[in-house]
């Protein structure tokens, strides 16, 4: 990122304060060179307490201010905002849409012929530089544009380019799945208090237990059915756990919430 590189963000909800609270803790950006632009005033004030930036009402200033933007607002509102912003768009900017199911195809149709957009899908861990994000470039854009998108979402995680046809299945799984995980933590934690833990104690070994876990699979590189298998001992107490979990279709659960999440975002990009 250079020093004079200005990052607008056209939305404010939750999904662009987490992005760009993680981009100001990796050091990409500082807050005076962040914008943002949202119709709801409670937005703007939320994400402008948390970063330190200036936002707007009008998306049409933060094209005026940066030269990447981050398309950060639901599906059926991107067609209004693309109306909105469109003549004002140049050859010098970068479109970033993070719009769940919103293709390219659709980006492109409606935007002026050449312009620069890569579709991104993030989550929500970007606030502490932990995300899982996935990414795929339009027709018009640079090899460049590809490589500071990477640089962007790698600073607050993992980012990996896939084949645009792959980002509903990525939505369903990485970009809804930390709501999977919280009530996955939840759960574990209750089960914690229920079994005589105090509150915060059950909290923070459930949440350190999915941590560890978690990192177990991405450092060894071993399949997650090999991790399990060296926890679960011939009679012991996991195994009696597995077969609850197994009892109640926690495994099937889980297959069917990232297909219908993928499918819910196919379904959002058909308009």
């Amino acid at each position: 990122m250079t020093s004079t590189l200005t990052l607008g963000f056209i939305g404010c909800g939750k999904m662009a304060t987490a992005l760009a609270q993680g981009f100001i803790r990796a050091n990409l950006v500082a807050p005076a060179q962040l914008i943002g632009s949202d119709v709801a005033e409670e937005s703007r004030a939320a994400f402008s307490r948390v970063t330190g930036a200036v936002t707007t009402a009008n998306n049409r200033e933060v094209l005026q201010a940066a030269e990447v933007m981050v398309l950060a607002v639901k599906p059926d509102q991107v067609q209004g905002v693309i109306a909105e912003i469109r003549d004002a768009l140049t050859p010098a900017h970068l479109l970033l849409s993070i719009a769940a199911g919103v293709t390219l195809a659709r980006l492109e149709q409606a935007l002026p012929e050449g312009t620069r957009i890569v579709r991104v899908m993030p989550n929500t861990p970007a606030l502490v530089g932990a995300s899982a994000t996935a990414y795929a470039p339009g027709r018009a854009a640079r090899k460049e544009d590809a490589q500071l998108v990477h640089r962007l979402f790698a600073a607050v995680g993992s980012a990996v380019q896939v084949k645009e046809p792959l980002l509903d299945a990525v939505t369903g799984l990485s970009g809804s799945g930390p709501a999977y995980v919280f009530l996955m933590l939840e759960a574990l934690s209750d089960g914690g208090v229920a079994a005589g833990l105090p509150r915060e104690v059950a909290t923070r070994l459930a949440a350190q237990t999915l941590l560890g876990s978690a990192q177990m699979v991405l450092e060894t590189g071993q399949h997650p059915a090999a991790l399990r298998e060296m926890v679960t001992s011939p009679g012991g107490t996991t195994i009696e756990g597995l077969h609850e979990l197994e009892k109640a279709g926690v495994r099937a659960a889980l297959i069917s919430a990232v297909r219908s999440a993928a499918d819910k975002a196919r379904r959002l990009g058909q308009g």
